[in-house]
């Protein structure tokens, strides 16, 4: 995973994942951070001015990441389909890898109260649907992709997919192998998407 800002800051934000994967969004106090790494609360504030900081740092942790596999993908020198299958191989990869991260990304009470977080989260979704609508535009230019539907029509139904598979996994408290069962269906997704 592609880190940023100082190994205690990076110890803050890992340790708030935890809380937040282990207990909700109410589980994550500067008082239970502080207990969690061994050190005062104000210790803490050294690093983050606030709650919404540190989850403002994690956002930013996953789009940083997932604009990395996006723009892999981008360049790589197979078909549409295979571009679309392996990002959702990568997707499934890295969350299961991180699972706390779904507890954050795909949690919407986390963010209605606060317009920062709001933001961050929309930038996320709006750069990934952008990203995927370009190759779904340059398959469908190639005749590789189904071109009866709108490209972005095609990219919300994709992400929406991703996210419903992602949120099932997380509310079975990880209780099926993420990868296993994403490769089944992503069979599925190339059917519906490859021009036939």
């Amino acid at each position: 995973m592609y880190e940023t800002g100082t190994d205690r800051q990076r110890e803050i934000a890992d340790a708030a994942l935890d809380l937040i994967h282990e207990k909700g969004i109410q589980g994550l106090t500067i008082k239970n951070l502080a207990a969690r790494i061994g050190v005062t609360e104000p210790a803490i504030y050294r690093h983050y001015e606030s709650k919404v900081q540190i989850l403002t740092t994690i956002l930013e942790r996953f789009k940083t990441n997932t604009t990395r596999i996006f723009e892999a993908e981008k360049q790589e020198e197979m078909n549409a389909t295979e571009k679309i299958t392996q990002l959702f191989r990568r997707h499934f990869s890295y969350i299961s890898a991180n699972p706390s991260l779904a507890s954050v990304i795909f949690s919407e009470e986390i963010f209605k109260n606060e317009p920062v977080l709001i933001a961050s989260i929309k930038d996320v979704i709006g750069y990934n649907q952008k990203l995927l609508t370009e190759m779904i535009v340059d398959g469908q230019a190639k005749n590789q992709l189904r071109n009866d539907l709108p490209a972005d029509h095609l990219a919300l139904v994709l992400m929406g997919t991703l996210r419903l598979f992602v949120k099932k996994w997380q509310l079975q408290n990880s209780a099926f192998n993420l990868e296993e069962e994403g490769n089944s269906l992503i069979e599925s997704i190339k059917l519906l998407i490859t021009k036939i």
